[in-house]
């Protein structure tokens, strides 16, 4: 440890620290608050797949990284359960797999704003039923339908609207009643942490770096990884 010490301080004692302020673009508010976004776009893969993914615009999350609610609400959607929006699409045997989260870095969050997202991979039978309910809540978000098949795309989402009840189920409920899930995430996320494999050096530090920007300097090494904090307000 002291020889790596020394050499980060003779390589890098030179470059000089001009005292400026980290940058901000957090005035810059509402990016997504656009017409084209509130749309259902409609993409036509390469490869023969049905996919659709809603995308939500939120307000930047980057200052609750010690309590990571988008990474606890992702834990949520994401569960393959008894009374999971999977576990139900399974049984009409409309979806194959679903997935949501925020990347927590980069284009998916900053200091602009956060997106989060939820993906479901669906079957063909799921992609014949995916419009048959009108959701009105699916104006508040941007939907993107994948599929191979050429045909129109109605107005009503089925399968979506499975994803925004469930959704507006959560909201309902609150996250009072659920601090022992957080706590079940924030176990696992700290045994990950403490057992997981070495990684490569370099980017290691990489990864260190990035941190620093981020978080206090306490918080460096465990910032990305680890839940600290419960807050339902949040």
């Amino acid at each position: 440890l002291d020889t790596l010490e020394k050499w980060v301080t003779e390589i890098f004692s030179e470059i000089p620290n001009n005292g400026l302020p980290k940058p901000s673009f957090g005035h810059l508010t509402q990016p997504f608050d656009t017409p084209e976004f509130h749309k259902l776009y409609r993409v036509v893969p390469i490869r023969k797949v049905h996919s659709l993914t809603i995308t939500w615009a939120l307000p930047p999350q980057e200052q609750y990284y010690r309590v990571k609610p988008l990474h606890y609400i992702s834990w949520l959607v994401g569960h393959e359960g008894k009374g999971s929006v999977l576990s139900f699409l399974r049984k009409k045997f409309w979806a194959l797999a679903l997935y949501g989260g925020n990347g927590e870095t980069g284009f998916e969050q900053n200091s602009t704003y956060s997106i989060f997202s939820i993906s479901v991979t669906l079957t063909d039978e799921g992609y014949k039923h995916f419009y048959e309910v009108w959701c009105p809540a699916a104006c508040f978000s941007c939907c993107f339908l994948m599929s191979g098949e050429n045909e129109s795309v109605p107005f009503c989402l089925q399968v979506a609207h499975v994803v925004f009840q469930y959704v507006k189920m959560l909201q309902k409920r609150g996250p009072d009643q659920r601090q022992v899930i957080w706590e079940e995430i924030q176990k696992i996320e700290a045994n990950e942490f403490h057992y997981q494999e070495q990684t490569d050096p370099v980017d290691y530090v990489e990864n260190l770096c990035e941190n620093m920007q981020l978080f206090q300097k306490e918080d460096f090494l465990t910032g990305d990884q680890l839940l600290f904090e419960y807050k339902p307000e949040v």
